[in-house]
């Protein structure tokens, strides 16, 4: 099997580093000083789950050097999404799958309109990660799970055969026939968690003790539960309570990447996140209050260069 990762970032470069070393020829695509030290000195990921160093791995900024893959793990910044998957184009062979490992909603479907629905994969990835430094991936919590599923489905042979080798890999994966909901329920906490350590500037932990701060993290995830039943999505009415006893689980420190690319004065992600809410809350004629005040409260910041 045959894996390109676009790009190595904290969630391509922890998910292709784990099939690296179990054999599987991956491919990294990076630019930069990431590239450099990819090239150098390999890449390493610090983890609960057992730290690894891989001093050697095929690392480019090239796709044409790579050719056409069975997989492409599609690991973007959701505002290089566009760009990204045209530049996809010669990794693509008549079975490629190509993996949407982002945080909004709307990555399957850009990949169809630039690539092909046959090449378009839902996925969703449960990870916290950054990229500490360039050539380090640094994993904080103890789960990292995959989910992924064909957008019709069906159990394609290719993402069998996929799913078979992650797991031989040892991570945690699904193979889903229900991709949507799942990227909805993805998105409905990551929603909510962005939101909350976004406007505060602290880890999860303390807004679960403060019951103000609980109770307006628990309204951002029942907007968007309420936007996508709106949009027929089959999303348990009563979901974001779920969600809130699923937070009560994860480390205290833990951050959304959002909050780390605020402090780094990074673009955000916002317009995919709160404002995906908003606008489609808008559009259907769902109210998002709380949505709505973490979009104008992090709106000057959405652009990168202040902190």
């Amino acid at each position: 099997m045959k894996v390109a990762v676009m790009a190595a970032g904290a969630v391509g470069g922890y998910f292709g580093g784990r099939l690296a070393a179990s054999g599987i020829e991956v491919h990294f695509i990076a630019r930069g000083r990431n590239l450099d030290v990819l090239r150098q000195h390999g890449l390493r990921i610090e983890s609960p789950l057992g730290d690894l160093h891989l001093s050697e791995v095929q690392a480019t900024d090239n796709p044409d050097a790579i050719g056409p893959v069975d997989v492409v793990l599609f690991a973007v910044k959701l505002w290089d999404s566009e760009i990204a998957a045209v530049t996809c184009h010669p990794l693509i062979g008549p079975e490629t799958a190509v993996i949407t490992l982002q945080n909004g909603i709307g990555s399957t479907a850009l990949v169809v309109s630039v690539l092909g629905a046959g090449h378009a994969v839902g996925g969703a990835a449960y990870i916290a990660s950054v990229l500490a430094e360039p050539g380090l991936v640094r994993h904080s919590s103890e789960f990292a799970r995959l989910i992924f599923g064909e957008v019709d489905g069906n159990e394609h042979p290719r993402l069998i055969a996929f799913h078979d080798a992650c797991r031989a890999a040892g991570l945690d994966t699904t193979l889903s026939r229900n991709v949507e909901r799942d990227l909805w329920e993805k998105f409905v906490f990551l929603v909510g968690l962005s939101g909350i350590t976004g406007l505060t500037r602290e880890p999860i932990g303390p807004s679960l003790v403060d019951s103000d701060r609980r109770s307006f993290f628990h309204d951002l995830m029942k907007e968007a539960v309420a936007v996508g039943r709106a949009e027929g999505v089959a999303l348990d009415p009563e979901f974001a309570d779920n969600r809130l006893a699923f937070a009560e689980t994860v480390p205290a420190d833990m951050r959304a990447s959002l909050l780390e690319d605020l402090e780094r004065g990074n673009r955000l992600e916002l317009d995919w996140l709160a404002g995906e809410v908003v606008s489609r809350g808008r559009t259907l004629g769902v109210p998002t209050p709380a949505n709505s005040a973490v979009y104008v409260g992090l709106k000057p910041f959405k652009e990168g260069g202040r902190k």
